[in-house]
Formats: structure tokens, C-alpha cells, sequence
């Protein structure tokens, strides 16, 4: 049995070739798009007078960057231990943002108070991380589905909420993950089409749009959350640079007393 630190001895290989552009990283590109993926955490910038802002990754910034760490280490050994630590940082990072973020609303019944559903979170996540040393392969699709409900928490929130610009980043948001998941997919299952035409590499795009998606998706999320835990103020979606385009680097800045959504 290799070692668990060895190179190559993780149960999945992506397509781009091994060791073709370097002695020490086994897939180059795979192993650069997931450290340039850590750029996603956010900006830090001065509020305007009178707001208080809420910026992008604040909350989750070590957690986004202890994945991607974990995922280079694993892109550039292929080691099983790289694996899991890649896999196992996904799902504390998704347990970290459920455990805050998920709207009381939404609580099972038996659910009576945020601490009961740290509590739940934590208890979850600890047994879904002890399943995942039995077949790591398979946490790949499980960590993916996730994103569904995501998907359906965030169709339920725009049908009570009519500001064009969460409306926007939504889109974005979607339009990002499905270029993501297709690339992920591809290079998963149309490796042979890919390497046939020399262009092994959809598994880095998929490192570069899903922290495009992200991008889009903390702020909406912390928008929403304003809303339920905070209905003192008012949320205001902004992009930076410039507040004026519809494209760039969204944050939330809380103004005076309203509720919007």
C-alpha cells in the first residue's frame, strides 16, 4: 500500500497529463487555477460616510483559503491525503456557511434556535465526514448536489425580493456555476475528446468559474441574511470599482433604517 502523502496515490486523476510541465507539480495548470482561486475572498476598502459595508469573504475568508490551499496541495501531488483534505475542506467550509448564513425560516420544525442548528450543522458534518473516508471518490457528486439546494434557497428568496440588482447577481451567479459544473463534467467524462484534441484543461476552468460564482453568491447570501437578522437596516447591493457598472466585485453596505425584501 503506497503512503498516504505519496504522489499519485489519491483514487481520482484529472485529465491534464502528470508531470509535463514540472518535475514536482503533477497537473500544472490544475494546481495554478486552484491557488488563484484564493483572489475570490474579497476586496477591503473604506465605507462611504453614513454605511456601514459588509465585504465579500469577511466571514468566510479563512475557510475559502484553507480550500484552496488544500486543493493545490492536491492538484500538485495527487496524493490521497491531498484528496481528503481538499474534499473534507469543501464540506466544513459549506458546513461553516450553513451553520451562520441559513435562514431561520427554513429550520426544521425541531430546530427551535440558531445554537440548536450549530449544533445539528456540527453533528452533520462530523459523520459526513467519517462516511467520507470510506469511498472519497464519491464526495465529489455529494458536494456538488449540495450546490441544488442553493440553487432552490436562492429561487425561494427572489421570489420575495424586487431589487434588480439581487436579481442580477443571481443571474450571474447561475450563469457562473453552470459554466463551472459543465466544465467539471467534461473533464470528468470527456477526457478522452479532450486529450485527443490537446486541450486537457477543463478541470481548471472549473477552479476559475465556481470562485466566479462565489464571487456572487456571499454577497446575496449576506443581502439575505441582512434582511432576516438585521431588519434595522437596509442592505444595499454595490460593485466595486465603480457602483455604476453592473460588473465587478459586489459587497454589501448597510444604510439607514428600511426593509427592502
Amino acid at each position: 500500500m503506497p503512503s498516504i502523502f505519496s504522489y499519485q496515490s489519491a483514487e481520482v486523476d484529472w485529465c491534464e497529463g502528470n508531470f509535463e510541465r514540472s518535475t514536482i507539480i503533477a497537473e500544472y495548470y490544475n494546481t495554478v487555477s486552484a491557488g488563484a482561486s484564493e483572489g475570490q475572498a474579497g476586496v477591503r476598502r473604506q465605507p462611504a460616510p453614513g454605511t456601514q459595508e459588509l465585504l465579500l469573504g469577511d466571514e468566510m475568508e479563512q475557510p475559502c483559503f484553507l480550500s484552496c490551499i488544500f486543493s493545490t496541495y492536491f492538484h500538485m501531488t495527487l496524493s490521497y491525503l491531498g484528496q481528503l483534505l481538499d474534499e473534507l475542506s469543501i464540506l466544513w467550509t459549506l458546513a461553516v456557511a450553513y451553520a451562520f448564513w441559513y435562514p431561520r425560516v427554513y429550520f426544521p420544525r425541531c430546530i427551535k434556535s440558531r445554537k440548536h442548528f450549530f449544533w445539528l450543522s456540527g453533528v452533520t458534518t462530523v459523520i459526513s465526514t467519517l462516511m467520507s473516508f470510506i469511498k472519497p471518490a464519491f464526495n465529489a457528486y455529494v458536494l456538488n448536489c449540495i450546490a441544488f439546494h442553493l440553487l432552490y434557497l436562492t429561487w425561494c428568496e427572489l421570489k420575495k425580493c424586487n431589487d434588480k440588482r439581487v436579481h442580477w447577481t443571481a443571474a450571474a451567479m447561475v450563469v457562473c456555476w453552470v459554466l463551472a459544473i459543465s466544465s467539471w463534467i467534461s473533464d470528468k467524462w470527456l477526457c478522452g475528446l479532450w486529450q485527443a484534441i490537446n486541450f486537457p484543461y477543463f478541470h481548471s476552468f472549473w477552479h476559475v468559474l465556481i470562485a466566479m460564482s462565489l464571487l456572487y453568491c456571499c454577497p446575496m447570501v449576506i443581502y439575505f441574511d441582512v434582511n432576516y437578522e438585521m431588519p434595522s437596516f437596509k442592505p444595499k447591493l454595490g460593485y466595486w470599482p465603480n457602483d455604476s457598472w453592473p460588473v465587478g466585485v459586489p459587497y454589501i453596505a448597510l444604510e439607514e433604517s428600511h426593509k427592502q425584501c
